[in-house]
């Protein structure tokens, strides 16, 4: 129960990674806001009030500035100041088509940073001073092992999840005399709905590259993301944790 009477907002909660996270977020304790854009997040909530935690869902696009402010000003009048900020939202322009870089977008890229890095960005804005200001705060950005191992045709996302890195390091020096952490997750492969779209060849190409051999669950990079959200992490700001099997080493 580590997270007893404290609060999170996780993004991207009806699916995948922040799926398992806001479970498991509950299931120690914690009031939820779950957000996406998937009216699929209210299934994650119902697990949640299911097993007796308390969440709430809340469907939106969170790149719609206006939407977002609206949206964690209701979740923190639902649920009190938030503890946690969990940015789990991302994007890729591949399942739209998108080739390599010379033959790639330019509106592509915007929207894949727009969602990817700018969505964190503004979320952070909006929650951060307030947890600076009551002296305590944990924030997690998920990034991706994208920006470590260079893949064809992920410029944008590998570019907008490297941004998410640096973001978190200066925000991570910026705050920490105010008690507040924050840290980034990277990815490796992971076994979720848009993984399971792999063919049997791409997965065979993938797991070749990591060492451990398989995909990992969502519930792997749950618990390094609970771990950097709780106290065990007090004294850890600024870094990027890699769950990837092994894959991603630098």
């Amino acid at each position: 129960m580590r997270f007893s009477g404290k609060t999170a907002i996780i993004s991207a909660a009806a699916s995948g990674i922040c799926r398992a996270t806001a479970l498991r977020f509950a299931a120690e304790g914690g009031r939820v806001a779950c957000l996406d854009v998937s009216d699929a997040v209210h299934d994650t909530v119902a697990q949640i009030r299911s097993n007796g935690g308390r969440a709430t869902g809340h469907v939106l696009d969170v790149t719609d500035r206006a939407a977002l402010a609206a949206t964690l000003a209701q979740a923190e009048a639902e649920h009190g100041p938030t503890d946690v900020l969990v940015n789990g939202v991302g994007r890729s322009s591949v399942g739209k088509g998108g080739g390599e870089f010379c033959d790639s977008d330019p509106d592509d890229w915007a929207e894949v940073l727009d969602v990817s890095l700018f969505s964190t960005m503004m979320a952070s804005r909006i929650i951060v001073p307030g947890m600076r200001a009551r002296g305590y705060g944990r924030v997690v950005n998920i990034a991706s092992v994208a920006f470590l191992m260079p893949t064809p045709k992920f410029c944008d996302y590998a570019a907008a999840k490297a941004g998410v890195v640096g973001f978190t390091r200066v925000l991570a020096i910026e705050t920490a005399k105010y008690g507040v952490t924050v840290n980034a997750v990277s990815p490796g492969p992971i076994e979720t709905p848009a993984t399971a779209k792999h063919p049997p060849e791409t997965r065979a190409r993938v797991e070749a590259t990591i060492p451990m051999g398989h995909y990992g669950k969502p519930e792997d990079v749950g618990a390094a993301i609970l771990f950097l959200a709780s106290d065990d992490a007090k004294f850890i700001t600024a870094q990027n944790i890699v769950v990837g099997g092994g894959r991603g080493i630098v």
